[in-house]
């Protein structure tokens, strides 16, 4: 049975995250992040838009755009899942994004740690996120919720 690694969540600033991640994505990605069969998973999903290649994305609502103007929430994910040992701001994500972050997470053969501000809707499902700031491990929304709430008002 193969060990499942952990999202790790940082409440509130963090000195070394890097918090404008769609410049940062515009000025690092490779060509190869989108063109993998993962990265083009998430450019489906989040974006609903079809890779054309490593330079371009058929986009239901924009047509054929370039890859630097996938939504902020792709471009966080990519990041994530190419560079997972840097701590990027999640909170540029919607909700959409909830279920791919977690999978990215169980994917990588690493924790994966990213700086959060807000309650992000995981769902329903069980999952395990452990909140760094409080070091315990929030197993579904209803407690994920109790832990991140006074962290939050601390950043208020």
């Amino acid at each position: 049975m193969r060990n499942k690694k952990m999202l790790n969540v940082i409440v509130g600033d963090v000195k070394e995250a890097i918090y404008n991640t769609s410049i940062y994505f515009n000025n690092s990605y490779l060509d190869s992040w989108i063109t993998d069969p993962f990265g083009k998973k998430i450019i489906k999903q989040i974006d609903k838009a079809e890779v054309l290649s490593a330079q371009a994305v058929d986009s239901h609502a924009l047509g054929v755009i370039p890859v630097t103007k996938i939504s902020g929430g792709a471009k966080t994910l990519l990041l994530v899942l190419n560079e997972p040992k840097k701590i990027f701001n999640v909170s540029t994500c919607g909700n959409n994004c909830a279920p791919l972050l977690l999978e990215i997470a169980d994917t990588l053969k690493t924790d994966v740690t990213v700086n959060l501000r807000h309650i992000m809707d995981f769902g329903n499902r069980s999952f395990k996120i452990k909140i760094l700031n409080v070091n315990k491990t929030a197993h579904n929304m209803k407690e994920f919720v109790e832990l991140m709430i006074p962290l939050l008002h601390q950043e208020a």
